[in-house]
């Protein structure tokens, strides 16, 4: 308890305090300069379209939420797997790690269409535009640390007689766990956004609609409160994800490594 107490108060309490303050000059901005409602709706506008629809929110959180995840966890074991062929294979790595930067360097609103044509609409095929967008954070976290191996660690196991299978589980994989932590905490929020892009090309089938095409109708509706809700709600599960991965990682990184920090925000 001493220790949560600690980290709210040097690590939550100071964003909060200029949330605080930037929600109160927002106010202020639109009551004294008279902003249309149109173009810059106030947070108690805001808050009152999210009342409104707060039925339909609450339905399209955990849509976007679960294909967000899906993505993010296809990523992180394609990625791992990836990673691990990358680290035994310098020609693998030199034939195909570079047709895994360009699927980073190509701007996913570019490919989304394909992908939608290839997997349909619907669930699946936002759940490939979001698997898609986090992956290279995963391919490039664990093949930097699966091979980023002191010479001298591999040295002793070669004295020792270690065999490949017992270099790659004894040393290079519990190297390498930082190194995914800090990819996985990148790759879940690149999800959440992989989501948005695919929802508002991919929708979703029937009456159950996510994030991004909720936003997406409601521009096309002016209604631009409902658009900043929609994004703060975004924002919300964007957070909660990482929020988690970071967690995750730090209970991780504190059974495999004695040295990792105590700090829930601090990086490996």
């Amino acid at each position: 308890m001493r220790r949560l107490g600690r980290w709210l108060l040097h690590a939550a309490l100071p964003p909060l305090g200029f949330l605080a303050i930037v929600v109160a000059l927002w106010q202020f901005a639109t009551v004294v300069g008279e902003l249309p409602v149109y173009l810059v709706p106030g947070p108690a506008r805001v808050m009152e379209s999210a009342r409104e629809h707060a039925a339909e929110l609450s339905r399209a959180v955990p849509l976007t939420g679960a294909a967000a995840m899906s993505g993010f966890l296809l990523s992180l074991m394609s990625g791992s797997v990836l990673g691990l062929l990358f680290s035994q294979s310098r020609l693998l790595q030199r034939s195909v790690y570079p047709y895994a930067i360009f699927l980073q360097t190509v701007p996913i609103v570019a490919i989304a269409p394909l992908l939608i044509l290839w997997f349909g609409y619907g669930f699946r095929g936002v759940v490939a535009v979001s698997f898609i967008l986090s992956l290279f954070p995963i391919i490039t976290s664990a093949t930097a640390g699966l091979t980023s191996v002191d010479r001298t660690h591999l040295e002793l196991f070669a004295v020792h007689n270690a065999t490949p299978l017992q270099v790659l589980f004894k040393l290079r994989l519990p190297s390498a766990v930082p190194y995914l932590v800090t990819g996985a905490k990148i790759s879940c929020g690149l999800s959440v956004i992989g989501a948005i892009v695919g929802e508002i090309y991919a929708g979703f089938q029937g009456d159950a609609y996510g994030l991004g095409t909720l936003i997406t109708r409601a521009g096309g509706n002016l209604d631009t409160a409902y658009v900043f809700a929609g994004v703060i709600c975004s924002t919300l599960l964007s957070i909660a994800i990482f929020a988690t991965v970071s967690l995750l990682g730090a209970t991780i990184l504190a059974r495999w490594h004695a040295t990792a920090p105590n700090d829930l925000t601090a990086e490996p």
